[in-house]
């Protein structure tokens, strides 16, 4: 029976594409003289967040913020590469103000920052829908009126952030590399050969997808709290909160589930909706995107290849 290959996951970076393994994270960017550069990230072991892994609920947290440290690196990496590639008079008299907020980074840890800022914006996404559907308790009072019109207003808040977003250059840019990480992984996971004509005919929609997570916690929050309180107000912006780890947890669970029930053709209907939102996450990219995000996997292939022999060679 042929082994089964190992789930690979990535992240689009600005002209640039990470991806990830066991033991290392590499990204490939292209630079503005038409070369790639490569950047690479050993993990570090962490007994603790291994045992949470393994937990049902609780490992897509444990997961997640383990994988945004790193993310967040990668794309500080890529961004700063950007701004050397287009810097002008006026970036580099700005640059003593961004070494200050830099002394931050360095006092917390790039981890720390990106665990912050994310629960800072979950907490915004979360709490703001609360507040626009109260406004409208007089109108629609019930309970479960009150669920789904705020579960509708976080969904719109989705689709509608994103659609703005995905029309600024340099996002663009970033959601066709998305595109071409996704590609990538498809074409690898079909067996064939990873050259630009065969990625390209891959699907630019993945089902692993944090894209589709997402929105999974949209969905999955209007299910969990139709079990908790509306009134008073502030018990429902303290519930909300509080439950922000729930409605994380469970809906990594859905989207585990999604990527197991992929084949099959009456239960694949859940993972839908979250490759239709990929459909603004992404967007188609170009040969030369491409071969950024292919040259990225290959290095993560031969360093992982690499240390597997030295790992061969140290039990003999």
């Amino acid at each position: 029976m042929p082994k089964q290959k190992p789930n690979y996951g990535g992240q689009a970076l600005i002209e640039g594409v990470m991806f990830a393994g066991k033991k290392t994270t590499i990204s490939a960017i292209r630079r503005k003289d038409g070369t790639i550069e490569y950047f690479k990230i050993e993990k570090k072991e962490k007994p603790w967040v291994q045992k949470l892994k393994k937990i049902p609920f609780i490992r897509g947290i444990a997961g997640l913020f383990d994988s945004l440290g790193t993310g967040t690196e990668h794309l500080n990496h890529s961004a700063d590469l950007y701004e050397e590639d287009h810097e002008t008079k006026e970036k580099k008299q700005k640059k003593a103000q961004q070494e200050k907020k830099n002394n931050w980074v360095m006092i917390l840890g790039v981890g720390v920052l990106a665990v912050i800022s994310f629960l800072f914006v979950k907490l915004i996404f979360t709490l703001v829908p609360v507040f626009i559907a109260n406004l409208f308790s007089n109108s629609i009072s019930g309970h479960v009126g009150q669920i789904v019109l705020e579960s509708l207003i976080k969904f719109l808040f989705l689709l509608l952030y994103l659609y703005a977003i995905s029309y600024t250059p340099l996002v663009k840019r970033v959601f066709q590399y998305h595109g071409a990480e996704h590609k990538v992984i498809n074409c690898y996971e079909h067996n064939m050969d990873l050259t630009i004509e065969n990625v390209q005919k891959q699907s630019r929609l993945h089902y692993r997808c944090g894209s589709s997570f997402i929105l999974f916690t949209v969905f999955v929050g209007l299910f969990v709290y139709l079990f908790f309180p509306t009134e008073p107000l502030w018990l429902r912006v303290l519930t909300r909160i509080l439950l922000i780890p729930v409605v994380l947890g469970i809906s990594y669970e859905v989207l585990q589930l999604t990527n197991r029930l992929q084949n099959i053709k009456i239960l694949n209907w859940i993972a839908l909706p979250g490759l239709y939102l990929q459909k603004l996450t992404t967007k188609e990219p170009a040969d030369e995107q491409v071969e950024v995000a292919i040259a990225s996997f290959q290095k993560l292939l031969e360093t992982e290849a690499t240390q597997n022999s030295a790992r061969q060679s140290a039990k003999l």
